[in-house]
């Protein structure tokens, strides 16, 4: 079975998820900082969402990295996913309560982008909450453009999605980074 890759960058490690990174979730889940993520009904949904974003490395060739310090502390999530709803591949970011502000996102959806283009992936889209201004900052940072005409993951509407187009071009490239 495929799993995913670790990626190490100079404040982060992008890992492979563990059956004892559920906890961290499901605490995340409760907490008003999942307002603009769909929560699991219960510990068995967070169960097979978790899951299909691990088996998606064996499947799809990408899935979800757990973002750990290095320190050692599991702060979130970075993942290039597309479950049967989303029209395209995404990359999508969730960080733990007390570790936004550092540009640990950043830093580790960058690594996540320079894998996808390493890959030969030509375009990712971040679908996000349109009141989620700071995944909206950040997609912008990133390079991400809105793409007023990308197609919406199923049974969205614009009022309740929008959608940032990254490529390698306004993302920049590994060379970018070297």
């Amino acid at each position: 079975m495929r799993t995913a890759p670790v990626i190490t960058t100079p404040r982060l490690a992008l890992r492979p998820h563990r059956m004892d990174d559920m906890e961290a979730f499901w605490a995340f889940y409760q907490s008003p900082r999942a307002v603009y993520v769909g929560p699991p009904r219960n510990r068995t949904h967070l169960f097979y969402g978790l899951s299909s974003e691990i088996v998606a490395w064996d499947w799809m060739g990408h899935g979800a990295w757990a973002i750990d310090t290095a320190e050692g502390d599991f702060i979130g999530q970075v993942a290039i996913t597309q479950p049967p709803h989303f029209p395209e591949r995404e990359i999508g970011w969730t960080l733990f309560e007390g570790f936004e502000g550092k540009g640990y996102a950043a830093e580790a959806a960058t690594a996540a982008l320079n894998w996808a283009w390493e890959q030969g992936l030509d375009t990712l889209v971040s679908y996000i909450t349109p009141e989620n201004i700071r995944s909206r900052a950040l997609a912008e940072r990133l390079g991400a453009v809105l793409d007023l005409d990308a197609p919406l993951p199923e049974g969205e509407t614009p009022d309740e999605t929008v959608v940032y187009r990254h490529s390698p071009d306004g993302d920049g490239s590994p060379e970018a980074y070297a």
